[in-house]
């Protein structure tokens, strides 16, 4: 059976996990090889979920007279 998608918060969160291990050092090589690639696998997967988020905003975004317009996001 498959493994159900995580979430992007979810993902993060065992992101940091991985990160902390790996900064301790603690881990045998094997164990760091492998906390690496699963640590890549789920940025990746991040990455995804970012980008299509990206695009439902450029898509929700319009102009005055209704015409769709795409616009950077920027923070205010």
């Amino acid at each position: 059976m498959a493994e159900k998608k995580k979430s992007f918060e979810a993902s993060m969160s065992r992101v940091e996990e991985i990160v902390r291990a790996l900064e301790q050092g603690d881990a045998a090589l094997e164990e760091s090889i492998a906390l690496f690639e699963e640590g890549t696998k789920l940025i990746r997967s991040c990455t995804g979920m970012l980008d299509k988020a990206e695009q439902k905003v450029k898509k929700l975004l319009l102009a005055e007279d209704g015409t769709a317009v795409e616009a950077p996001f920027t923070e205010e």
